[in-house]
């Protein structure tokens, strides 16, 4: 009788385990960008809408932070938006994996000001200089006597890096007094606060906020001020476009393919374009 209980105890445990271990098998984790975080959590929403009894949670903290995560297998999806670096794919290689990169979006990053601020329009030369330190007034861009305040994202920001590589040049440091902040969110809260402030967002970001903040058309090489569109950032005309990736350790499988596969069809592509993003 003892026996028999004891054999029935551990059948039920062992039930239990396969049944965990199933829902374990359905439930996916994606982390990192938090230029991504608002997109990500409406592409899991739809997306456990159209696959009931999937399950799909989303966290930000920054492309490098989620990208870490990847590579230590904390996490199912790597949300990320810049390339992975090269010591990152050297980290992932001797964890006995190569990443597989994803596009899943277009984004024009936006330069935006404090509605109160009457330049209209900026060139990548006036942002180097900006960012570097070398221009601390206003009345240097045509504007008003009044300080620059210098705003962006901290190092674990794939935003940040993939500002410095393109407006500073790749390896050049941003100025010492910039104003480092730990989302995106609070980059344009800042700008709607601070008179004199500049700072970059993610198009989607910059359209949230409206009118507390104002959106500067930047001008390139060919020296004609752009705004973000779909149109200039597909043709690459707007000099702040990228794409927005995620990463897989290795081929993805499971849900983690079915959830990349949806995310790059018609339905989860219209997310894109519903949050304020472009679709590919």
């Amino acid at each position: 009788m003892r026996t028999r209980t004891l054999l029935a105890a551990v059948a039920v445990a062992g039930l239990g385990s396969c049944l965990a271990s199933a829902a374990s098998a359905q439930a996916l984790s994606l982390k990192g960008s938090d230029t991504m975080l608002s997109l990500a959590q409406g592409w899991a929403a739809a997306y456990m809408k159209a696959r009931p009894g999937k399950s799909v949670s989303v966290t930000g903290g920054g492309s490098t932070t989620g990208i870490a995560s990847l590579v230590n297998g904390g996490c199912d999806i790597a949300n990320a938006s810049r390339i992975m670096k090269g010591s990152e794919l050297d980290k992932a290689k001797a964890r006995g994996f190569v990443p597989r990169e994803f596009a899943v979006a277009r984004d024009g990053l936006a330069i935006v000001v404090n509605p109160a601020n009457p330049v209209t329009k900026i060139t990548m030369d006036q942002l180097k200089k900006i960012y570097e330190g070398s221009y601390t007034n206003w009345k240097q861009l045509g504007g008003r006597e009044q300080a620059i305040v210098a705003v962006g994202r901290d190092s674990s920001s794939g935003t940040y890096g993939f500002f410095q590589d393109t407006v500073l040049g790749i390896g050049r440091p941003y100025r010492s007094d910039m104003q480092t902040t730990p989302s995106t969110n609070s980059i344009a809260q800042t700008i709607s606060q601070d008179a004199g402030a500049i700072g970059y967002v993610g198009i989607a970001y910059a359209k949230e906020f409206g009118a507390k903040v104002k959106i500067l058309p930047v001008a390139g090489k060919s020296g004609d001020p752009i705004t973000a569109s779909l149109e200039t950032v597909r043709s690459g005309k707007y000099p702040l476009s990228r794409y927005l990736f995620m990463y897989t350790r290795g081929n993805p499988t499971g849900t983690a393919k079915d959830f990349i596969d949806w995310v790059r069809s018609a339905p989860g592509q219209a997310v894109v374009t519903q949050v304020g993003y472009f679709p590919l």
